[in-house]
């Protein structure tokens, strides 16, 4: 089974994406409202990149949502890895 599907980054930039797509934002928009650069944002987003807490924050405050209710309503949590390799 391939992993990259439960990286941390993976979880978190479907998360960023979902909420993006429920406000109705581009990418472009977001990072407008983020004051981070469009390919910054796809990359997150693919799980290409691991945003910074500073950034994180950004992301966040552009979603209008806080950190905690994105990890908690957008599935970032998923069982251990050892748990999803039996």
């Amino acid at each position: 089974m391939a992993l990259k599907h439960f990286s941390i980054e993976y979880r978190f930039g479907k998360a960023i994406r979902r909420r993006r797509r429920e406000l109705d934002l581009s990418q472009e928009e977001l990072a407008e409202k983020s004051g981070l650069h469009r390919n910054y944002i796809s990359g997150i987003e693919n799980g290409e990149r691991n945003p910074s807490l500073k950034n994180i924050a950004k992301l966040v405050a552009g979603l209008e949502i806080s950190v905690s209710d994105l990890f908690v309503n957008y599935g970032i949590e998923v069982k251990s890895e050892s748990e999803i390799s039996s």
